[in-house]
């Protein structure tokens, strides 16, 4: 039989043109060089969801199970992140942070923590009330601990210079509506403009949209992505806060807690709680999609996640609503605060996969399929992260071209 003969536009076909995707074509064109890489992006520029509508926060990796890949990738990210920004003159800022308990039922869980941050290898110390009021004069609670690697950066500027060192084809605009994997041949993509791209392989990194990607590539990824909205306000009194706050999180949820952020343009972030969006893009309540709010209903994954969690979570929608509610939970750490210093900011939407029986993936998630690698669940601290979990995107891709 004679050999079919594909002309291939790429080697490594990437599908989301945010910190991850770029992030993977970065690496996979400096482990391989002479690897041709495109980047398919449905926005007209990089970073315009998830990497673009954060706080900024270069993680510690503190939080995050000890051996877990968040864990692993979150402190060698953070490292590499800051020698990023260094070298190609992003503007960056190694601040620290505080972690306060402002109950006594916090102090065992923010004891954990000094624990877990000691087993990732972060230095932490611990810091009682008067010794708050040295770092932060205006926040209040009984305890505390220093987290000395912990930063802000630019992260679109990061994803732009990503773009532009990695070599790749970015190609903007490019929604797409139509894959057909054949394991024996490679990849062809359409997008809305009917445009074909052809490839050996391709990195499923479309974030919001990984699990519908992963579908339309022919794979079943036993997750659905939920969105959460994050909203957050600019404080009108930054002199309140010099650097980041945070409360204790709770640790059966990903999910942080309102914290105080003051980000590299010197701005007060405070936020963000987190609601279901009704939309994957859904950035307030008035953005509503049927066809995504009737698929994440239809997940069985959805109801059972909300039975488990429907007490936190009707004290995330009671803040939404109610800017005094929300306010309240500020005063926990910042007394001084007030409803009037509280400004609506842009909100960002978390892709968070849930499993068939409800639980929140709380781990990176990868997965690998014929010819395909999909990155299943990236939410925070995916930007932190993004250099050493590229390189794994990268690895597994190029391990996947290998045997092509």
């Amino acid at each position: 039989m004679e050999q079919v003969r594909v002309a291939y536009d790429c080697d490594v076909l990437v599908i989301g043109g945010g910190i991850v995707g770029l992030a993977t074509a970065y690496a996979i064109t400096r482990a391989a060089p002479g690897t041709r890489v495109t980047v398919l992006e449905k926005e007209r520029g990089p970073a315009r969801h998830q990497t673009g509508r954060n706080s900024g926060v270069i993680h510690s990796g503190i939080y995050y199970r000890p051996g877990s890949l968040k864990a692993r990738y979150a402190v060698r990210g953070a490292a590499e992140m800051v020698k990023f920004c260094a070298e190609y003159d992003i503007a960056h800022a190694v601040t620290g942070k505080l972690i306060v308990a402002t109950e006594k039922a916090e102090l065992p869980r923010l004891h954990g923590l000094v624990q877990r941050g000691r087993e990732n290898g972060i230095p932490v110390r611990e810091l009682g009330p008067a010794q708050i009021a040295e770092y932060e004069p205006q926040v209040r609670g009984l305890a505390a601990i220093h987290v000395g690697t912990t930063g802000v950066c630019d992260f679109v500027a990061v994803a732009r210079q990503l773009a532009e060192s990695s070599g790749a084809e970015i190609r903007y605009g490019a929604q797409v509506v139509r894959i057909d994997r054949r394991p024996a041949l490679g990849v062809a993509v359409r997008t809305a403009d009917g445009a074909i791209v052809r490839g050996r392989v391709l990195v499923n990194c479309a974030g919001l949209h990984c699990d519908e990607i992963a579908r339309l590539a022919g794979d079943e990824p036993g997750m659905r992505i939920i969105p959460f909205r994050g909203e957050y306000y600019s404080l009108a009194r930054p002199e309140l806060v010099h650097g980041l706050v945070y409360p204790v999180p709770d640790p059966a949820f990903p999910f942080l807690g309102v914290h105080l952020t003051r980000g590299i343009d010197g701005d007060v972030h405070i936020g963000p709680n987190a609601v279901p969006a009704l939309a994957r893009e859904g950035y307030g309540w008035g953005i509503v999609r049927p066809r995504e709010v009737g698929a994440a209903v239809a997940w069985p994954g959805s109801w059972r996640m909300a039975r488990r969690h429907w007490r936190y979570g009707a004290g995330e929608l009671r803040r939404s609503v109610s800017k005094a509610a929300f306010t309240g939970a500020v005063r926990r750490l910042l007394p001084a605060v007030t409803p009037d210093d509280l400004i609506p900011a842009s909100a960002g939407v978390r892709a968070q996969a849930v499993l068939r029986d409800g639980t929140l993936v709380d781990d990176f998630l990868i997965e690998e399929g014929p010819r395909t690698v999909h990155v299943l669940n990236a939410p925070s601290p995916a930007a932190t992260a993004s250099l050493p979990v590229g390189r794994e995107v990268a690895r597994r891709a190029l391990g996947v071209l290998a045997g092509t």
